[in-house]
């Protein structure tokens, strides 16, 4: 929920996805919640506010007793071709986990699967993977090309 072509062509907003997960959460479903950060935003420095400020508003309360997974979802990065370095997805990945751990306590921050997506590819998939706060990835356009995408969790284990 919350990808960003749905907030950017649907007009999802923050409490749309927080309703959304909080449904999939009540009908025994582990929702995918994704935040991200357009280009104009990266650059000027916004990325974190972007990204606190739709995690805050976008996870439900029940999280903290329900399995969810957060997608960090670079929109520069979305269909592009360009992706994230390593780095840049781990300085992420690692703000978003100490906001988890805001928002809820550590032990929880610790145990919710934070995955990167954004032009996932098998040549990034391993080095994506490799960073200490990248629990996983939410490969897109990959994934519709079987040699591709296998290559992806191959490169991945």
């Amino acid at each position: 929920v919350g990808h960003s072509e749905r907030r950017t062509n649907h007009g999802e907003t923050d409490d749309v996805v927080r309703n959304k997960a909080e449904a999939a959460i009540g009908s025994g479903l582990k929702p995918i919640i994704c935040v991200g950060e357009t280009e104009a935003q990266r650059d000027a420095a916004e990325a974190e506010s972007v990204v606190s400020a739709q995690l805050a508003a976008s996870i439900p309360d029940a999280a903290e007793q329900h399995e969810v997974v957060v997608a960090y979802e670079p929109v520069w990065a979305i269909g592009t071709g360009k992706t994230a370095t390593s780095a840049q997805a781990q300085e992420v990945h690692a703000f978003i986990r100490n906001l988890l751990g805001e928002i809820f306590d550590e032990d929880t921050a610790r145990h919710v699967r934070i995955q990167y997506g954004g032009s996932v590819k098998p040549g990034n998939a391993r080095e994506l993977m490799s960073q200490t706060d990248v629990d996983g990835a939410l490969v897109g356009g990959a994934s519709l090309d079987v040699r591709n995408f296998s290559e992806i969790i191959l490169n991945s284990i």
